[in-house]
């Protein structure tokens, strides 16, 4: 409801709100607890006339200090349970702040009665207890003169917390803010409001703290010359850019060039040459040069508290930190102007052009789905005649197959491998010039169960921290750290995660932990991983590990472990036996495999072989990757696999008894 006129003097209410011109800086910080009634007991000595005041020991208000640290200082706002004669309020206010932190709101007794008897115990207490009335006529109809009783009385409260909240009275008549009102882009409603109650505030301010000689608000509304700013600039001691959103404003840029003067600055300021120069620097962090500026004050703009607190720091801070901080600004906005900027961007616009015109653009998707992919020239579908043609001309071949996504799709139930990959991997596997790895971030006992019956295939379990040549061999260990006391940090915040995301959960292995939430809904699983990956990088900042965020997963597995490591260490082992492969064929899907590709493809590796390999490196989806090859699902990675198993049991064949083979059975 809107009531005319001030609200505290509405329908002859008068407030005696006191002097409390005493108060000084030491209510800055104060803890201020309001409430009806201060924790106050009062009598009046009949004889004497003389008030005498004790706490009450059974109020809440007075028990609330239990519970706030015993080094604040603690104000109490409200009214007294007696009335005091308006001859006398003064002299209370005064003795109640001295003795005991409280400052009252002295209500008159009329408006106490209607306020508290009335509107807050008809009206309020009620409608905050959902009580509901009895009868028909126990309802009250709305009462207007309750109602501006209740803002009167709120009104005085206000009035006595902004009081206490006086922004520094010491500094009163030494500080001025100029306030320059550049030019507005436009002249909408929004932009008539915003000035209209800059002026407000302005006036209101002024009159409030100003004296005759003093306003401690300076507006200056309109275009400002470039040397009359740079006078302001020059002389400021601190300056405030403070937008709610802001691009890149050089404001902060042109305060601190200022502050560093030049000969003929000085010469009119009357500063000795060589002298220190300090400035001091409050920004919003909302506009985009806060990051540049580590010497400033980053405050959130919507914060008043907190700016205020930031002005009065930078204005009361020791000069030799001011000192410090104007250097290292001057020294960073000397080196990084505007034609600095100019040659950054152009040689990274040259850099991203560059590689933009090596590569081909593809559009994938529909709607809000439809995305563009920059992929290079030479990224091509495999083919398998290609890779049937070099399995023919080689005879040492290096087989490295990723499990889900690869040979057994994302979206399968069971993750067993079907029949039909367990026969095509051990036809495989019966070539003697064929070496077949799974390497997969599963664990060792998944893997070992799954293909029990593929005698001759080789293992890397957990991202290889285990290898398994044969079904018959022992699971070797790459050394890693032994201490998995990271464990017990990482798993209660995984199962936080879990127990928020239906369809997710952990898998436990003996090196890593990993959290799944394929089974999540898409969006809301993607969006816990990514804070799951920022809450583990923060508290495992210290372990010995790598978070990493895998295909519908996030992984903390220990440092020095990756699938590209134990494809090295499988391939270094064949050259060391005499075998160095001439054919590498390495398929995955995940960010995991990418250390595969780029593994077999280390120019100084193939350099330390006497013939260089034919190499494969085919990543799942087409998709930006260090393979230069893909395919497009799992269907095909199968028809690949065949065609190679084909080709290698026709291979044995010659030398041994010639057998057909048939997939049609397992399809």
């Amino acid at each position: 409801m809107n009531v005319p006129g001030t609200v505290s003097e509405v329908d002859g209410f008068k407030t005696n709100a006191g002097d409390f011109d005493a108060l000084s800086s030491e209510c800055c910080g104060k803890k201020i607890i309001v409430a009806n009634f201060l924790p106050l007991q009062a009598q009046n000595d009949i004889k004497s006339g003389r008030w005498s005041f004790s706490f009450d020991e059974d109020s809440l208000l007075l028990q609330m200090k239990d519970g706030i640290a015993s080094d604040t200082d603690v104000v109490y706002v409200g009214s007294l349970k007696v009335d005091v004669d308006p001859s006398e309020q003064d002299e209370v206010s005064g003795r109640l702040l001295k003795e005991f932190n409280c400052v009252p709101t002295f209500l008159p007794p009329d408006l106490q009665k209607y306020f508290y008897h009335g509107f807050c115990k008809q009206y309020l207490w009620s409608l905050f207890h959902y009580m509901l009335p009895m009868f028909p006529d126990y309802g009250n109809r709305f009462d207007r003169f309750l109602w501006q009783a209740y803002l009167s009385a709120n009104k005085i409260f206000a009035d006595k917390i902004m009081e206490l909240l006086r922004q520094q009275p010491e500094l009163q008549g030494k500080v001025v803010l100029v306030q320059i009102l550049n030019p507005a882009r436009s002249n909408g409603k929004d932009v008539q409001e915003a000035r209209r109650e800059i002026y407000q505030s302005t006036q209101r301010i002024n009159d409030v703290f100003g004296c005759p000689g003093y306003e401690p608000v300076v507006l200056i509304d309109g275009r400002v010359p470039f040397y009359e700013k740079t006078a302001y600039y020059a002389c400021a001691e601190c300056c405030i850019v403070n937008a709610v959103r802001d691009g890149m404003n050089l404001v902060p840029y042109k305060y601190i060039v200022c502050r560093q003067g030049t000969s003929k600055m000085d010469e009119a300021l009357q500063i000795a040459a060589g002298s220190p120069r300090m400035s001091m620097l409050v920004v919003s962090e909302f506009i985009g040069c806060s990051p540049s500026l580590s010497g400033a004050i980053r405050v959130n703009p919507w914060n008043v508290d907190a700016v205020a607190d930031a002005l009065n720091m930078a204005i009361t801070m020791p000069d030799v930190e001011k000192q410090l901080r104007h250097e290292k600004h001057y020294r960073y906005v000397s080196s990084h102007d505007v034609a600095y900027w100019a040659r950054s961007f152009m040689q990274d616009l040259e850099r991203a052009c560059k590689e933009h015109y090596r590569k081909n653009c593809w559009g994938f998707g529909f709607g809000m789905s439809f995305r563009i992919l920059s992929l290079s020239p030479s990224f091509r579908h495999l083919s398998v005649g290609d890779i049937i043609s070099a399995h023919g001309r080689t005879c040492r071949r290096a087989i490295f197959l990723d499990y889900d996504g690869t040979v057994v799709p994302h979206s399968s139930i069971p993750k067993s491998p079907s029949p039909e990959v367990i026969l095509v991997l051990n036809i495989l596997c019966r070539d003697p010039k064929n070496t077949v790895f799974i390497v997969s971030g599963r664990g060792q006992n998944s893997l070992s169960d799954w293909f029990a019956q593929c005698e001759n295939i080789g293992i890397a379990a957990e991202h290889g921290c285990f290898i398994r040549w044969s079904r018959t061999s022992e699971w070797e260990t790459i050394p890693v750290a032994a201490d998995f006391g990271w464990k017990r940090i990482a798993e209660p915040v995984m199962k936080l995660y879990t127990e928020a995301t239906d369809g997710s959960y952990i898998e436990t292995k003996e090196s890593s932990l990993v959290w799944h939430h394929q089974d999540a809904y898409p969006d809301f699983g993607s969006r816990q991983a990514k804070e799951l990956l920022d809450h583990l990088e923060s508290v495992l900042a210290n372990e010995p590990v790598v978070v990493k965020r895998g295909r519908q997963i996030v992984e903390v597995k220990p440092q020095g472990v990756t699938k590209g490591l134990v494809t090295e260490k499988i391939l270094s082992t064949m050259t060391s036996n005499g075998k160095p492969p001439d054919f590498v064929l390495c398929i995955g899907d995940d960010r995991s495999d990418e250390d595969m590709f780029e593994s077999i493809s280390n120019a100084a590796y193939i350099s330390s072989l006497p013939v260089p390999p034919e190499i494969f490196a085919c990543t799942v989806g087409q998709k930006p990757s260090k393979a230069r090859y893909y395919l497009d699902d799992t269907i095909d990675v199968l028809k690949l696999l065949k065609s190679l198993a084909a080709a290698s049991s026709s291979t044995t064949s010659t030398s041994h008894t010639k057998t057909e083979v048939s997939f049609e059975s397992c399809a």
